[in-house]
């Protein structure tokens, strides 16, 4: 059989970029599944995870409002069973912001710790002043901001 090395170079070359798109795409992955499993870096605005004796457990939280949403200042919505935040009637707190979706975000209990996750809304959710992607675990005094209305997260 005789082969035009034209041909032949341009089928190395097709397999070559096969193989580059795999390894772009595998390594993308593998790369999400590092951001989502280790702590998040401290310039981020979040806050690495507790170490075991600072978790609270157990305790009484609550999501504390400390400006906007047509909401009072100071305002408690304890967070027992958890909760959902928007502008929907369906919401547990329903906040008046043009910012906010619907079902924009919910805050919520597991294993003794809170959380808190955006619900994929249009403009996000910032949490203390970084945009949460995702959910990230709540601690005493982390602030979540939706559009102009900002809660405050508390123990006692």
């Amino acid at each position: 059989m005789d082969y035009d090395p034209i041909s032949v170079a341009l089928k190395f070359g097709f397999l070559a970029v096969l193989y580059l798109f795999l390894l772009v795409i595998a390594r993308s992955a593998f790369k999400d599944l590092r951001r989502t499993t280790s702590p998040a870096p401290d310039a981020t605005g979040f806050h690495a995870a507790p170490a075991f004796s600072e978790v609270v457990r157990g305790e009484d939280a609550w999501l504390v409002v400390e400006r906007g949403g047509g909401l009072e200042a100071d305002e408690r919505f304890d967070l027992i069973g958890g909760l959902s935040i928007g502008r929907s009637r369906e919401s547990d707190v329903q906040i008046e912001d043009r910012y906010a979706s619907s079902l924009h975000a919910r805050v919520f209990s597991r294993d003794a710790r809170f959380f808190v996750e955006d619900m994929s809304s249009t403009n996000g959710t910032l949490l203390n002043g970084a945009t949460l992607v995702g959910e990230a675990e709540l601690i005493d005094g982390d602030t979540v901001q939706i559009g102009d209305t900002v809660f405050r997260f508390e123990v006692q």
